[in-house]
């Protein structure tokens, strides 16, 4: 039995966004793709991808407390693997459970994987993690990208 994917190895301080600001889903992903670009995680096909992927496949989730949105994109626009984590002024998405219902997300979880299976296991994890309002009013409240990946490990996610 392979250990379980965990959050913590996926995310670097140099992809987490905080506190932003962003005029929709497709502006976020521009600032994550330049940024992934930029540090050698993501091939040129990555935003087009992306934003291609979320319009067919919806990743709003709105939960108890606030809306996240879970997007990601095919394996081969991924170099190195990561999960880029924003935290934001609400962007609107697509709900995956209702194509005609809108999610003010406030946190998004960008994951950038190169299996198939790795995907589902991240989602997985990430689904304990959306369960739990506690730590992701953490999340949102946290101020700086450093303040996320303690969260993240402290709570061994």
């Amino acid at each position: 039995m392979t250990e379980k994917m965990k959050l913590e190895d996926y995310i670097t301080p140099k992809l987490i966004f905080v506190n932003e600001n962003f005029e929709s889903s497709d502006d976020m992903f521009a600032t994550i793709y330049e940024k992934s670009l930029d540090l050698g995680y993501v091939h040129n096909t990555f935003l087009e991808k992306i934003i291609e992927r979320e319009k067919n496949f919806p990743t709003g989730l709105q939960l108890e407390k606030m809306g996240v949105a879970i997007p990601h994109t095919d394996a081969e626009c991924i170099k190195k693997e990561f999960v880029a984590i924003v935290t934001t002024h609400p962007v609107t998405f697509v709900s995956m459970e209702d194509f005609n219902q809108s999610v003010a997300a406030e946190i998004v979880f960008v994951l950038g994987l190169k299996e198939p299976h790795a995907q589902l296991e991240m989602l997985q994890s990430l689904m304990g993690l959306l369960q739990n309002s506690e730590i992701l009013a953490q999340i949102r409240k946290a101020r700086s990208a450093e303040a996320i990946v303690t969260i993240v490990k402290t709570n061994n996610i």
